[in-house]
């Protein structure tokens, strides 16, 4: 037996989606009037889909993409600032793969490659130091994103070059923050969502705390999940519960991974070496107060963007992609009228067509092409 299999049990799942089934009766909810549960994390998009839960679950729950694939919000001018430093000769700049092909204005970083650019892929920040070990007369730049999932490993990383007095490493920090990006959402106008399947693995850095004003300010129920099925649907059926009793709470479907006060060592990293941004802009969905990160003054000589000189342009969307609308659940992936012909995982318009937890790179994979599909 494997660690995930009691997850997947088919008679628990089963009964599961009948009670499921019950609640949504009792609630009166309909496929013209269902219940709206967004999912935070790409993570969850991908195994709704994997797991082909849309397709089991009656028709009185749909499913909102939300805007939780930090590659996926990456905004143009960040790209191109990116690209701009990849483009200096005295550089290797990393990052990981899902980000080669995220579009620019001009060019994606798989294109600077191709174009010349020293560009490596690496699978954490400690392989990005450990090159500039390798190669003290080369610039090493990381290329620094994700929600605070990632954040820890990126701090650790910059406070043993500190350590160590590595002198050619920096950060071009673009990591993220989750709670400011649950808010815009809920403040953006007609936002129709009556609960949130939280994420789990950004959960197990920050803890419970910080989604409360959800609760309290917005009255709507949020469930922190695990990435399994059976996960998934007992995160659905605690939402129903609360929401059918009209209760408005922040519960905990992933205990065995996610304590209720985080990860304390996590977050004394990420309060050492960052501290947030007044604003930062997202693909899709503009500019979001205090949802960014930036390094803090004391480890400045790891900031590429202080060591480069990054320009910070601002460049608009192409006016035919609709990602914003996507990431805040207003349309499915579908109704863009890009999706499955100009843009496709392939020749990506789209960050969210780029990303494995893109929702538009799901929809594709798993067939979602056509309205009801999900």
């Amino acid at each position: 037996m494997t660690m995930t299999e009691p997850f997947h049990d088919r008679d628990t799942g089963r009964r599961l989606i009948d009670r499921i089934g019950e609640k949504l009766d009792r609630l009166g909810a309909t496929e013209r009037a269902p219940i709206h549960l967004m999912e935070v994390c790409g993570g969850h998009t991908h195994a709704i889909f994997r797991h082909g839960l849309a397709g089991v679950l009656p028709p009185g729950v749909e499913f909102l993409h939300g805007p939780g694939c930090p590659v996926c919000v990456l905004p143009m001018g960040r790209i191109d600032d990116c690209v701009a430093i990849a483009d200096d000769p005295r550089v290797i700049l990393t990052t990981f793969g899902d980000a080669m092909r995220v579009p620019g204005s001009k060019k994606s970083l798989l294109q600077a490659k191709a174009d010349g650019a020293d560009i490596r892929m690496v699978y954490s920040p400690l392989d990005a130091l450990a090159l500039a070990r390798r190669n003290p007369d080369r610039e090493v730049v990381f290329f620094g994103l994700g929600f605070e999932t990632t954040m820890p490993s990126t701090a650790l990383t910059i406070q043993r070059a500190e350590r160590e007095g590595i002198a050619n490493f920096s950060l071009f920090c673009n990591h993220i923050t989750i709670i400011p990006t649950i808010k815009a959402v809920l403040d953006s106008p007609g936002m129709n969502v009556d609960g949130f399947i939280g994420p789990g693995h950004v959960s197990m850095v920050i803890g419970l705390r910080p989604y409360r004003f959800i609760a309290k300010r917005y009255n709507r129920p949020l469930v922190v999940a695990g990435f399994e099925p059976l996960d998934v649907l007992q995160s659905v059926w605690m939402l129903l519960d609360q929401i059918g009793c009209g209760a408005a709470e922040i519960e905990n479907q992933y205990a065995r991974i996610v304590p209720e006060n985080g990860n304390p060592q996590a977050i004394g990293a990420i309060g050492d070496v960052f501290e947030l941004r007044d604003v930062f802009e997202w693909r899709g969905l503009g500019s979001i107060d205090h949802s960014g990160v930036a390094i803090r003054a004391r480890y400045a000589r790891f900031d590429a963007e202080r060591r480069f000189a990054v320009k910070g342009v601002t460049v608009s969307d192409p006016t035919s992609c609709q990602c914003g609308e996507v990431l805040k659940g207003a349309i499915k992936p579908w109704q863009c009228k890009l999706f499955g012909g100009a843009c496709t995982p392939e020749t990506p318009v789209g960050a969210l067509m780029v990303s494995s937890e893109g929702a538009c790179a799901a929809y594709h994979q798993y067939g979602g092409l056509r309205k009801g599909a999900a």
